[in-house]
């Protein structure tokens, strides 16, 4: 499979299977597609042969040209020599055309061992915010409001370590509702993971994820000395944050956080945190949130689109998917200008590795939700995210009695993206690894398939993505 696509003046070409990346004139770019057709009809598949070398043939060079000639191509016969030439030699290098090696380990895949890796512990279930999008309910999770006890966390460290086997990196989220409001239940569940770790040969990295509205000097200097990253929650400009992510009395909480953040992110080296975002059908021009945020001084930032159901007044509407595109192409050439400018800052969603990338296990199946990464809630329960958390039909066991429903688990590890009919036929489908479970099974009753209206949003973040990489390496060399 090839994806062609054309972005800030660049003529890019994805060969999905092998993940090459090849910027190509415009000859190149509109021959790629009909040579691949020409090559289909004549062996099969575009693909080249195992056991030959096609760029030496110049008769198929030669049967080519005078092919294309007769469809009526307005380049000249040279042009479309020189370019077939460049084409099958990509070709026969397995750069182009290459057919689809990762299908013949599906099986392999599905058999392999089940280590749990990462635990997300909803060590609070409330919220002093009243985030008006929260999928979480106010932190209630659709269900009651709780705080973690030392206990439960204690016997989730225990389960993570007995659960992981032979990996020694175990990641521990601590999530909510507002962690913070829970906060000397997260040191206690921390110190126990540090006085265990080694006797284990384990390595906890925690993370948490906060409003900042309870944060002081005292946290701050204990989640520096003992977290791997923190997240901190704000949605862009003063009027977008603090009309969706309002206090329990409808005052804003801007003014509040954003010292706080700031300080946070220079205490940090501008290192290990994310100002994360969400926006929504209200602010359609969310590149201006970023940009707002890269203008406070922050150098880590993610925006996230909303996910709602469609009778929400905030739900992204198909009609704004253009727009939304028009977006992340304006963000990308900020995000390049920027760094020209020697003023530059990360992206999450522009975050691609073209050169190396995830293992092949998570280019199939993406964050492991279900069987690698699991969700605590407040009293032990287990479900496959914290996504899933409130919805019982999900619930996998208790971390005091280990996993109980392994069909659960069992469906999930089985998911991938062979088992969504939609990624068989996308050419993104080995950078997002089939999307977000919860958000398909919340959309459609069923893990896999695809949650359309990310899909679109994906694909158009992965086009910028690797457009910036070709910009920068053309700046480079």
């Amino acid at each position: 499979m090839v994806h062609e696509y054309k972005n800030n003046g660049y003529n890019i070409v994805l060969d999905v299977n092998s993940g090459s990346v090849h910027v190509v004139d415009d000859v190149v770019y509109d021959l790629i597609p009909v040579t691949e057709e020409l090559l289909t009809e004549k062996f099969g598949t575009a693909a080249a042969p195992e056991d030959g070398n096609d760029k030496a043939d110049p008769e198929l060079q030669k049967e080519l040209t005078r092919k294309i000639l007769q469809k009526g191509q307005s380049h000249s016969e040279n042009e479309i020599s020189e370019a077939l030439a460049e084409i099958l030699e990509l070709r026969a290098s397995g750069l182009l055309y290459t057919d689809d090696v990762y299908e013949q380990y599906v099986d392999e895949f599905k058999n392999r061992e089940t280590v749990v890796k990462a635990l997300c512990l909803n060590i609070a279930h409330d919220c002093n915010l009243r985030c008006k999008y929260c999928f979480a309910d106010e932190g209630e999770y659709h269900g009651r409001r709780a705080l973690m006890s030392f206990e439960v966390g204690k016997a989730a460290l225990d389960f993570l370590i007995k659960n992981s086997g032979s990996r020694r990196n175990l990641e521990v989220d601590f999530f909510g509702g507002e962690p913070l409001m829970n906060w000397e239940v997260v040191k206690q569940i921390l110190e126990y993971g540090r006085s265990i770790e080694k006797e284990h040969n384990k390595n906890f990295r925690f993370t948490i994820t906060t409003n900042g509205t309870l944060l002081n000097d005292e946290i701050l200097d204990f989640v520096n000395r003992e977290m791997g990253n923190i997240v901190l929650s704000i949605d862009g400009r003063k009027e977008v944050n603090d009309k969706m992510r309002p206090r329990r009395g409808g005052q804003g909480c801007y003014d509040e956080i954003v010292p706080k953040f700031q300080k946070v992110a220079e205490s940090r080296h501008q290192l290990r945190y994310f100002v994360r975002g969400t926006f929504t059908h209200n602010n359609l021009d969310f590149a201006e949130d970023v940009k707002h945020l890269a203008d406070l001084g922050f150098k880590q930032i993610s925006m996230e689109p909303v996910v709602a159901k469609p009778e929400d007044w905030y739900a992204i509407q198909e009609e704004d998917i253009p727009q939304l595109k028009q977006q992340y192409d304006e963000l990308a050439k900020f995000y390049l200008q920027r760094h020209k400018e020697g003023n530059g800052f990360n992206f999450f969603h522009f975050n691609i590795d073209l050169d190396g990338g995830p293992c092949v296990a998570k280019r199939l199946s993406g964050c492991g939700s279900g069987c690698e990464y699991l969700g605590v809630t407040p009293w032990g329960d287990l479900y496959p995210c914290h996504q899933f958390v409130g919805n019982e039909k999900f619930i996998m066991g208790t971390v005091f009695d280990g996993i109980t429903r392994p069909d659960i688990q069992q469906e999930f590890k089985q998911s991938n993206v062979y088992s969504r009919e939609e990624c068989q036929k996308c050419f993104a489908r080995y950078y997002c690894s089939g999307g977000c479970s919860a958000n398909a099974y919340n959309f459609n009753g069923n893990i896999n398939t695809v949650y359309r209206q990310g899909c679109e949003l994906q694909r158009k973040r992965i086009e910028c993505a690797i457009m910036i990489k070709a910009a920068m390496a053309e700046e480079e060399g």
